[in-house]
C-alpha cells in the first residue's frame, strides 16, 4: 500500500477567482464581499456603489434576487451564510432608485466613474472601450424583463437607439405578472425603469410580436439587430384525468390574474402542485386572497376585525393552502437556496401545509366543477444518475378534497410570432436556439436570452443575459470582437494594522426583519430590511476572502508558531515528499525555492486548507520573520475592444 499523500493545488487564475466565491457564482459578477466589507466599516455610498455597478436592476435584486452568491458563500460552510442580498437592499434603500430625486441620482452615477481610484475590486457600469461608441444604430429589445431592461440600458449607454416593445401596458415582465407585490414592490420597479428610459430607451407598451408583426417587420423598419427576451408566460399543462375541470387553475395565469387586480375566486381549500419559487408565490398569495375575500364583504370601518377574523379562520381550517410536491423537502427546487430556505420559514408561519413525495393522480369533479384531487405516493424523484425520473408508489393512495387546484410545474414560451422564413432554430424543449457564449440564433443579428432560450430561470441570470446579449450586439454592429482581459491586483496589508471585526466568528445570521403575520394582507411587503446597527453586525460576518494568508519559503524558519495558533487547524508543515504533485509541479516548486536539490537538502512545504481559514490572521500576527503575511486580492474581468 502506497504512503500517504496529502492533495496538493498549486494556485493559478481560476483558484484565485474561486478563493472570491460570492463574486465567481454572481451571474454579473458583482463583488459582493466587497460591498459587505463596506458596509461594516460603515462606508455605504461606496457599497451601493460596487453593487449597482454591475447591475442595472439592483435594487430590485435586493429584494427578491434568488442570490446564487450566499449559496457559494464560505460563510455557509462553517455555519451560516452572509445576508448578502439584504444587504444590498440595505444600501439601495438609502441610494438607491427607491431612494432619491433623479438629480442625486446623477451625482451617484458620477461618483462610480472614479470609484475604481477609491476601492479596488470595483467593476464598471460599463468597460470605456465600449461607451458612446456606436453610430446611432437601432436596436430593437423584444420584451421589458429583467433580460430586456439589462439589454437595453447597456445598450444605450453604448450609444445605441433601443427601442423595447412590450405586450402588455406596464414594463416588469414576470417581475410584475409573476412575482407578488408583498415581495417585490411595484414602485421599485417604475422607478428602475425610469432610470433606464433617461437614458433614452423608448418602450412601447401593448406592442406584441404577432405573426403580423414579426422579426421581418422589424427589420424593414430599420433595426439592425434584435434582441428577443419574450419570457416564458405560458403554464405548462398536466395531461392527466379532469385536467380540463374549471378550478384546475395554471400558477402563471393565477399570479398574472392577481398581480393585474383581477379577482380569482378559489373557494376555501386550495392545493398548490410544484416545490419552486412559483409554487410558493402562488401559496402564499392564496391565502391573501382568502383574507380579502372576507374583508371584502365588510365596510371599511369593520375591515380590521374582518381582517383578523379571516386569520383565525385560516387558523382553524375554515380557508387551507396546501402545497404537494413529487420532491421530498430536502429536493424541492426551493429549499436548494438559501433564500429558497427562507421563503420556506415564512410560508409556514403563514398557515401553509406541505405534502411532500405526492403527486396528482387525477383530477376528480362534478358538474364540470374540480371538487378534489386523487394523490399518489413517489417513492423517488430522482433515478440514480441525478436524472428527473419520478418513481410512483401504487401502495399510497388518498382522495384530496379542494375546491381549486393550481398548477405551478413549468412555463413554456409562446413563440407563434415566430414564422418559417425568421429561420429561427428551436431546442427540442420549445425554447429558442442560442450559442451559450453570444446568445446569438440561427439568425444573422437576432439574439435571444432569458427564459425564453434557457427555460425558467433566476432574475439574475435573466440580468447577465441582457448584458450579454447588449456585448454580443455591439460586436456585431461592429463587425468584430472584444479581448478578454483579466486584472488581478495585490496589496499586502501591514500586520501591525490587520484586524477582523471583534467576535466576528461567533455572531450568527440573522434573517432580515418581517412584519408582523397580523399585518400580512393583499400587497403589504413581508419584508422591511436592517436598520443600520444589524445591517453592519450581519456584514462583519464575512470572512473578508479577498484576503489572503501568503507564505514566503524564503523567509521561514520552520517555527511552527504559525501552525500552533491557528485556531481552525487549517496550516501544517509536511515533507515535500508528502505531497501527492505530478513531477514537474514538483521541479518547479524546488527550482522557486532556490535551493539546490543535488545536494540532498530534505524540503518542506507549507500547505492550507482555505475551506476552513476564517482569515483571522493570527499566523502572521505570530510569525516572528513575516514569513506570514495577509494579501488582499482584488480582480476584474473586462472585455477592450479597439475603438
Amino acid at each position: 500500500m502506497s504512503a500517504f499523500k496529502y492533495k496538493t493545488i498549486i494556485p493559478d487564475v481560476e483558484f484565485w477567482k474561486g478563493m472570491i466565491p460570492c463574486q465567481a457564482a454572481c451571474p454579473v459578477r458583482t463583488d459582493a464581499g466587497k460591498y459587505v466589507q463596506l458596509i461594516a466599516q460603515g462606508n455605504f455610498e461606496d457599497a451601493y456603489l460596487v453593487a449597482r455597478s454591475p447591475n442595472p436592476l439592483a435594487s430590485i435584486c435586493g429584494r427578491v434576487c434568488a442570490a446564487p452568491c450566499e449559496d457559494s458563500c464560505r460563510r455557509g460552510k462553517i455555519d451560516e451564510p452572509v445576508s448578502i442580498r439584504a444587504l444590498k437592499r440595505f444600501v439601495t434603500e438609502r441610494f438607491g432608485v427607491e431612494s432619491m430625486e433623479p438629480d442625486t441620482q446623477d451625482s451617484l452615477r458620477e461618483g462610480a466613474r472614479d470609484l475604481g481610484n477609491k476601492q479596488r475590486g470595483h467593476l464598471p457600469v460599463l468597460n470605456a472601450s465600449r461607451k458612446n461608441v456606436a453610430r446611432g444604430q437601432r436596436v430593437a429589445v423584444i420584451g421589458a424583463g429583467p433580460a430586456g431592461l439589462a439589454a437595453a440600458h447597456d445598450l444605450a449607454l453604448m450609444g445605441y437607439r433601443v427601442t423595447i416593445f412590450e405586450a402588455s401596458e406596464q414594463p416588469g415582465g414576470m417581475m410584475v405578472h409573476g412575482i407578488p407585490e408583498f415581495r417585490l414592490s411595484r414602485a421599485v420597479i417604475d422607478k428602475e425603469v425610469e432610470k433606464i428610459e433617461q437614458l433614452g430607451v423608448e418602450i412601447r407598451y401593448n406592442h406584441p410580436l404577432t405573426e403580423d408583426y414579426g422579426v421581418r417587420e422589424l427589420r424593414a423598419q430599420g433595426y439592425e439587430a434584435i434582441f428577443l427576451s419574450v419570457g416564458v408566460q405560458k403554464g405548462r399543462e398536466m395531461k392527466i384525468e379532469g385536467a380540463e375541470l374549471d378550478g384546475v387553475i395554471k400558477a402563471v395565469d393565477y399570479l398574472v390574474n392577481i398581480n393585474n387586480g383581477y379577482r380569482v375566486n378559489l373557494g376555501k381549500k386550495v392545493l398548490v402542485i410544484g416545490g419552486g419559487f412559483v409554487a410558493f408565490d402562488a401559496a402564499r398569495m392564496a391565502l391573501r386572497a382568502g383574507m380579502e375575500e372576507a374583508n371584502g364583504k365588510m365596510s371599511d370601518g369593520e375591515a380590521h376585525t374582518a381582517i383578523d377574523a379571516a386569520r383565525a379562520a385560516i387558523r382553524s381550517g375554515a380557508t387551507e393552502v396546501h402545497i404537494a410536491s413529487l420532491e421530498s423537502f430536502d429536493e424541492m427546487p426551493v429549499m436548494r437556496t438559501t433564500q429558497g430556505k427562507e421563503e420556506f420559514e415564512e410560508a409556514k408561519k403563514e398557515g401553509i401545509t406541505f405534502h411532500p413525495q405526492r403527486g396528482a393522480k387525477r383530477f376528480i369533479g362534478g358538474d364540470g366543477k374540480l371538487k378534489a384531487v386523487e394523490i399518489i405516493g413517489v417513492k423517488r424523484t430522482y433515478d440514480e444518475n441525478g436524472r428527473f425520473n419520478p418513481e410512483y408508489d401504487p401502495d399510497f393512495s388518498e382522495t384530496f378534497a379542494a375546491d381549486s387546484v393550481i398548477l405551478a410545474i413549468g412555463q413554456q414560451a409562446d413563440l407563434s410570432f415566430l414564422k418559417p422564413e425568421d429561420k429561427v432554430e428551436l431546442t427540442p424543449q420549445g425554447t429558442i436556439k442560442v450559442d451559450p457564449t453570444t446568445l446569438a440564433t440561427s439568425a444573422p443579428g437576432l439574439f435571444a436570452g432569458g427564459d425564453v432560450a434557457f427555460g425558467p430561470r433566476n432574475l439574475i441570470e435573466a440580468v447577465a443575459n441582457g448584458k450579454r446579449a447588449a456585448l454580443s450586439i455591439d460586436d456585431y454592429l461592429r463587425g468584430f470582437g472584444a479581448e478578454q482581459v483579466f486584472n488581478l491586483t495585490v496589496e499586502k496589508v501591514p500586520t501591525r494594522n490587520y484586524r477582523m471585526p471583534e467576535d466576528y466568528e461567533k455572531c450568527e445570521r440573522t434573517a432580515p426583519p418581517t412584519i408582523s403575520l397580523d399585518r400580512r394582507t393583499g400587497i403589504s411587503e413581508v419584508e422591511t430590511g436592517y436598520d443600520e446597527a444589524e445591517a453592519q453586525r450581519q456584514a462583519e460576518r464575512c470572512l473578508a476572502c479577498h484576503i489572503q494568508t501568503i507564505y514566503d519559503p524564503q523567509k521561514c524558519v520552520m517555527c511552527n508558531r504559525c501552525v500552533d495558533v491557528c485556531p481552525e487547524y487549517c496550516l501544517k508543515l509536511v515533507p515535500l515528499d508528502d505531497l501527492d504533485l505530478a513531477p514537474d509541479d514538483k521541479q518547479r516548486i524546488i527550482e522557486s525555492t532556490g535551493i539546490d536539490a543535488d545536494f540532498g537538502t530534505p524540503l518542506s512545504a507549507m500547505i492550507k486548507d482555505d475551506e476552513k481559514c476564517i482569515r483571522c490572521g493570527l499566523c502572521a500576527i505570530r510569525c516572528p520573520t513575516d514569513a506570514m503575511t495577509m494579501e488582499v486580492f482584488y480582480y476584474e474581468e473586462q472585455e477592450v475592444v479597439a475603438r
